[in-house]
């Protein structure tokens, strides 16, 4: 999940040729919304039944071995060379294995409707961040009102004018951190791995397999085995894997690659949209008018914050 994020373990290596499929690119893009828009429900059940470390090395595990099936087909590599691999162990961190782990953790106590709407706030890290990180990006009027209506937005959401009454400070705070590790992570693969040699596909894959030895690493530190195994929450993790972190990533490369990553990255703005309507419909998770309408700011922020001067 990410802006082309929410979700995503994406490492930039330079212009790719744009190619079309058989399937149209209008379709790609709907299911990935949906790959995308469903996580959050997926995560919520999953956490049901497993602790938040199992729910992420899980994700993890699926959907490395999604890649790593996209890897033995196309007959590509894991890319070579110590400083590379150290680069995509960064990334993996703040790409895959913190924002995944914070938003299991998240779900224990907020709605996965507030969630999936925090995950839009990436866009607006980003541009801050961007302003200070990354020289080329100037800041125009546009943009930094976009900053602000977002933020804006943001505090609709949370009900800022009642005190906040009734959310959970911290887990709505892990959704937020969680948001803002994608920008931070991007900032720091355009730094350093832009213009790589090495093919997207290689990349993503060495990138989530380093995720997974990190949640390998941390889980046994923080939790046990499970003593039990809930089929429903397995299957949702299993899901939240294969389908929101491997399907997903391929599906987005084929996007970026025939349409260009403008189109592609519209994506963002589909997703708290399917979150709120799959947590209220399936979970029966509650709505007030603030959600759907902070949401709506939200968005209309993030989009003015990708909006380029004209030249």
């Amino acid at each position: 999940m990410s802006t082309v994020a929410t979700s995503r373990p994406v490492t930039p290596t330079g212009s790719t040729p744009r190619r079309r499929t058989a399937l149209d690119w209008r379709i790609r893009f709907g299911v990935l919304s949906l790959i995308w828009g469903f996580s959050f429900l997926l995560i919520k059940v999953g956490t049901a039944g497993y602790a938040p470390f199992h729910v992420t090395l899980g994700r993890l595990v699926f959907g490395t071995a999604v890649l790593a099936v996209a890897m033995a087909v196309k007959r590509e590599r894991l890319p070579r060379g110590a400083r590379t691999w150290g680069h995509l162990a960064v990334a993996a961190f703040f790409l895959n294995a913190l924002p995944f782990s914070l938003f299991a953790y998240s779900e224990l106590t907020i709605p996965s409707t507030l969630a999936g709407i925090c995950n839009a706030t990436s866009p607006l890290w980003g541009m801050a961040l961007s302003l200070v990180a990354l020289s080329e990006d100037r800041p125009t009027r546009r943009r930094v009102a976009g900053l602000g209506i977002g933020f804006l937005g943001v505090l609709t959401v949370l009900g800022a004018w009642q005190g906040f009454h009734g959310l959970d400070a911290t887990g709505t705070a892990m959704a937020l951190l969680a948001s803002l590790s994608y920008p931070i992570g991007w900032i720091y693969v355009r730094r350093t791995l832009a213009g790589s040699s090495h093919s997207h596909l290689s990349m993503t894959g060495a990138q989530l397999l380093l995720a997974t030895a990190q949640l390998a690493f941390v889980t046994p530190l923080f939790t046990t085995l499970p003593s039990h195994f809930p089929v429903v929450p397995l299957l949702a993790i299993a899901a939240l894997g294969a389908l929101g972190t491997g399907l997903a990533v391929l599906l987005q490369y084929g996007l970026v690659a025939e349409v260009g990553p403008t189109t592609a990255q519209m994506v963002t703005y589909f997703i708290p949209v399917i979150a709120t309507a799959a947590g209220v419909a399936i979970l029966g998770e509650s709505l007030t008018w603030s959600t759907p309408v902070g949401a709506a700011i939200v968005l209309a922020g993030a989009a003015l914050t990708q909006a380029r001067a004209r030249r």
